[in-house]
């Protein structure tokens, strides 16, 4: 059974693969992330997808285009709905090129972190799966969190620190200035 495996980023792959391939499942990867920013941010997860897949024998399709200006458009004045939006636009993306090459089904890195809303995106996916006809494999790939992390540790990856769009960019340094605040350290 071959699976179009949505990457959001190298280190969270590096689980979800590993447990796709030990099904024995055919992994093949696809990078679609419109959301990233900023530009420098885009290029620096795409060479470190790139260096995974080299590492782990993972063939992988490229979306390469620097999509902010579309992902801004679904997303403005919408911020409170960003995150289904942005999984909506990923993982439809994934569902028709899953349809286009053939695959049995689809799933999304997504599912490997922590922090992603699981019962939104396997909705979507199960939504998306009835419109293109290929079936949205859903697996909680959490219980390797650790696993992937270490792994990505080991091999020396560029790790990022957040989700990857402008509004979570903000909110990690909303999140540190409150902090400081606190502690007295951003005193005007």
């Amino acid at each position: 059974m071959t699976v179009l495996l949505h990457l959001c980023c190298g280190p969270c792959a590096i689980f979800p693969l590993t447990a796709l391939r030990a099904k024995g499942f055919a992994v093949r990867g696809y990078f679609h992330n419109p959301n990233i920013h900023p530009f420098r941010e885009f290029r620096q997860r795409l060479a470190t997808v790139e260096d995974l897949a080299h590492r782990m024998a993972l063939p992988v399709e490229y979306e390469r285009e620097y999509g902010l200006r579309e992902y801004l458009r679904r997303v403005v004045f919408h911020e409170d709905q960003r995150c289904p939006l942005c999984y909506r636009m990923r993982l439809e993306a994934t569902a028709r090129r899953a349809m286009e090459i053939g695959a049995d089904a689809f799933s999304t890195t997504l599912l490997y972190s922590r922090y992603q809303r699981h019962e939104t995106i396997r909705a979507l996916g199960e939504e998306l799966a009835a419109q293109f006809g290929v079936h949205f494999l859903y697996e909680d790939f959490r219980v390797g969190w650790q696993e992937g992390i270490d792994s990505s540790l080991e091999m020396g990856l560029y790790r990022q620190p957040y989700c990857g769009c402008i509004y979570s960019e903000q909110e990690r340094y909303d999140k540190k200035f409150w902090k400081g605040k606190e502690k007295g350290i951003n005193s005007e």
